[in-house]
């Protein structure tokens, strides 16, 4: 018996059009499990489910927060899916983050799904005929199925247009290394860490030895589930529960990816080919500051277009995206852009050059190229005592790091005993580790910290007490609100 392979679907569109209840009609898993999720009535979180489809086929969903505050959770779970399953209430047709979760899942280059027009129940026909009418100017083409998870009305064919599209879609690469960016991360006990995420591509074993990028920190797995199932292998396209051996829960978050050793590159730049939305606020600037969504992680950087001075709404743009974060791009992958202000998806495009140089053009060659290899050599460990005792010297105020320093500072960083700041600072771990409770520490008697209340405290400069707050904001203790910082619930949990 051949078994259909595995695929990802992910609910979209606005809050309260009732995905997670339309979600749990399909499943019987509720998917909001918060107890602020609870008592709210609306998603916050990624929520996960298997869904069985009358051929046979097991799809894994993935529901997504509709509200406008965390369209950024929005696209880290689409960024994972296959297939999506629109929800537009009968009752109010398309609204605003219809549109955004839309425009999102065509910038990730996402065509394939089905629309359901919810709460067929509490409207006349007239009405619903009215919503199916706006949702097929949209989206032409696409499967509409009217249900109740009410009465129960539509959801026995909803399931079968979902057979129907999930049969179209030409699956992820089973083949190629491991990749799977991480949504979420916890502790169990007797177990120890747990990453999740679809797996992008390659297959994941217990025993296999991978890392967790950035920072190349080795691991091995303990273990892998799909659904809360144990099993010897999971594939690509599939939703995965992975325990890892050799790292601890806060050395790891939502936006690192675990993949194959040595199989990623960390950059600070992206070459991108970008659409600019038809409905964008403005044109893309150059030069303005905007948050980049890739995978589960989001990083600010700063837009440099090619050849022009802007990519108007509607039009297509090369442009190198000069991040604050690395990211562990490859070429192909899709982003999307956000503005800062108005908070607001603007453009999304492919990823041409994970790599590139600052003027994008491949360095002229002075000899023969030598063959390419196929994995970078590990970050070299000569010359790694030397640099950590140099650190530990000036614990908040370490030198910058060299060319000479970056392959120790990277062995250093897999260990555990530093911690990267940027590109060319490190801390060591203590050092960081008190620095990061002294924030807390302020930011719990004084509703928030400043780069001065922490540069005072820990008796630096400017320039390092800067450093060690991006480093908590990537780490996501603090979250930055004009000139402050506050703490997020890891923070607030730190603080207790």
């Amino acid at each position: 018996m051949n078994v259909p392979p595995p695929l990802t679907l992910g609910t979209a569109g606005h809050i309260d059009h009732g995905k997670t209840a339309l979600v749990a009609a399909l499943t019987g898993i509720d998917t909001d499990r918060l107890p602020q999720e609870k008592a709210r009535g609306i998603s916050i979180e990624l929520g996960y489910a298997p869904l069985e489809l009358p051929s046979g086929r097991r799809l894994s969903v993935v529901d997504v927060p509709g509200h406008e505050r965390f369209v950024r959770t929005m696209v880290a779970g689409a960024t994972g899916i296959d297939l999506f399953l629109l929800a537009v209430a009968c009752d109010d047709g398309a609204m605003p983050q219809t549109v955004e979760h839309l425009a999102i899942l065509r910038l990730l280059g996402l065509e394939h799904g089905v629309v359901a027009l919810t709460k067929r129940d509490l409207v006349d026909g007239e009405t619903a005929l009215l919503a199916r009418m706006q949702i097929e100017e949209l989206l032409p083409g696409t499967a509409v199925v009217e249900v109740s998870t009410r009465t129960g009305v539509g959801l026995d064919e909803l399931r079968v247009e979902l057979d129907r599209c999930a049969a179209g879609i030409r699956p992820r690469l089973g083949e190629g290394v491991a990749r799977m960016p991480i949504d979420r991360a916890f502790t169990l006990r007797g177990i120890g860490t747990v990453v999740t995420g679809t797996l992008w591509s390659g297959e994941i074993a217990p025993g296999d030895h991978l890392a967790v990028e950035p920072g190349s920190r080795p691991v091995r797995v303990r273990s892998v589930q799909v659904h809360d199932s144990p099993v010897d292998r999971a594939q690509a396209g599939q939703r995965v529960a992975v325990a890892l051996v050799g790292i601890e829960r806060s050395q790891v978050r939502r936006g690192d990816t675990l993949a194959q050793a040595e199989s990623l590159r960390q950059s600070f730049r992206l070459e991108c080919e970008l659409d600019v939305l038809p409905g964008a606020p403005r044109e893309l600037r150059h030069g303005e500051r905007v948050t980049v969504h890739h995978g589960t992680s989001e990083t600010h950087a700063r837009v440099i277009v090619r050849g022009a001075e802007a990519v108007a709404a509607g039009a297509r743009g090369r442009v190198q995206l000069r991040l604050e974060q690395p990211l562990p791009a490859v070429d192909g992958d899709h982003v999307v852009i956000r503005l800062t202000a108005p908070r607001t998806t603007i453009a999304g495009g492919t990823v041409i050059d994970a790599a590139p140089t600052r003027s994008g053009e491949a360095p002229a060659a002075t000899v023969a190229p030598a063959p390419p290899a196929t994995t970078r050599p590990p970050p070299s460990a000569h010359g790694a005592d030397a640099l950590l005792s140099l650190l530990a010297a000036n614990p908040f105020s370490p030198p910058p790091l060299t060319a000479a320093d970056r392959g120790p500072a990277a062995h250093l960083a897999a260990q555990g005993s530093v911690v990267m700041a940027g590109r060319d600072l490190a801390f060591t771990a203590a050092a960081y580790s008190e620095a990061r409770d002294a924030a807390v520490a302020i930011a719990r008697d004084h509703g928030s910290v400043t780069l001065a209340q922490l540069r005072d405290r820990l008796g630096c400069s400017r320039r390092y007490a800067q450093a060690l707050l991006e480093a908590l904001d990537a780490e996501a203790i603090t979250r930055r609100v004009g000139d402050e910082r506050v703490l997020r619930r890891r923070g607030r949990e730190l603080g207790r």
